[in-house]
């Protein structure tokens, strides 16, 4: 039998033949199935990322283990936050916030408490590195998630320079924003290159909203569930689906007239990675900017912060990068109210494109 010939052998049994008989079945006891002839590219360093992909029993599982293998997944502790397993705070942030895992409370839960999509985000955090390969990549995941998971990984991936990253999924919607460089279809036997995929444009959809829809998203804020009465509420929706939310307040200044402040902004877990958080920031600053208003914001989130150091929509004010005060204000999730003391803070002024 050729080696890209799989069989198995079962005892011929009572129940057995029973079952089968109904559809005329005839069957001595072995199963063949033979594998797609597969020129599989040897990981030497010259790509990044690679797609098997095909329906359910097409011989992706077995093409990846013979050819590279499939990292284990990771064991978490149950009494441990997933951040804890990061072995530096660093490398968690810079990890958990590469696939789009970039809700701080989810950090902070042990890794059985997640959602489905939350514990496959985790779970490629912990893993991912040059070299690796993952069986039924984002089966489990809905394909809102799986899509923003694929797009926040490909770019991780890139940016730090990893190679022979493999992949193997039955779902072909990935591969838009995996961008592989490339995919093997395991139903055609055609091997492809990336060629021109390119990521689909998001369109996002922002409307002024009530103060009650911050209920939906309290959970996901990165510092506290409180908002200011006050505020002026936007919600953003794809495709009919809620995604973030973001407010914004007067800031009475003595020395700036009609300044306003960004207050929260925070998207779903499942949409995260995308980039629609920082998006939609710039769109609610660019609105208040138009009205005549000097519009400022203040994160601690790095990912945020780096975002606007790098645009020229923004420009840093002389608080940027400064270490945050004690102000006396609450306990956030039972973790003390000092213990952002002294963590740097990012600050800036929204200009706009001109």
């Amino acid at each position: 039998m050729s080696k890209d010939t799989l069989s198995s052998t079962v005892v011929i049994d009572d129940v057995l033949i029973a079952a089968c008989s109904p559809f005329d079945y005839s069957f001595d006891g072995t199963s063949t199935f033979t594998l797609p002839r597969f020129n599989a590219p040897k990981r030497d360093g010259s790509w990044s990322i690679g797609l098997i992909v095909g329906p359910s029993g097409s011989g992706k599982t077995q093409l990846l283990k013979r050819h590279y293998g499939v990292t284990q997944p990771k064991e978490w502790l149950s009494d441990r936050a997933i951040a804890s397993h990061f072995g530096d705070s660093q490398n968690a942030i810079e990890r958990l916030t590469a696939v789009g895992l970039n809700s701080v409370p989810s950090w902070c839960k042990p890794f059985h408490v997640l959602s489905n999509g939350e514990q496959f985000r985790a779970s490629l955090a912990a893993s991912i590195d040059s070299d690796t390969a993952f069986d039924e990549f984002s089966s489990v995941v809905d394909r809102t998630v799986a899509k923003s998971a694929s797009h926040a990984l490909q770019r991780y991936i890139r940016q730090r320079a990893m190679t022979g990253v493999v992949f193997a999924s039955c779902h072909r919607d990935i591969a838009e924003w995996l961008l592989p460089d490339w995919t093997f279809d395991t139903l055609t036997g055609e091997m492809s290159s990336r060629g021109s995929l390119q990521r689909p444009r998001i369109a996002i959809d922002v409307d002024k909203c009530s103060r009650a829809w911050w209920e939906t998203f309290r959970h996901h804020h990165y510092l506290t569930g409180q908002m200011n009465a006050a505020a002026e509420c936007y919600l953003a929706t794809w495709e009919g689906n809620t995604v973030a939310f973001s407010c914004c307040l007067s800031m009475p200044i003595g020395t700036v007239k009609n300044a306003w402040r960004e207050h929260r902004t925070v998207v779903l877990p499942d949409y995260q990675g995308l980039g629609i958080g920082v998006r939609l920031s710039d769109y609610v600053a660019q609105k208040n900017v138009d009205r005549g208003r000097r519009y400022f914001s203040k994160t601690a989130h790095p990912r945020m912060g780096a975002y606007r150091t790098r645009s020229p929509l923004w420009k840093p004010t002389s608080k940027n990068g400064l270490s945050r005060e004690f102000n006396g204000k609450g306990v956030y999730n039972g973790l003390h109210k000092t213990l952002r003391v002294g963590k740097q803070c990012f600050s800036h002024e929204y200009v706009g494109a001109g």
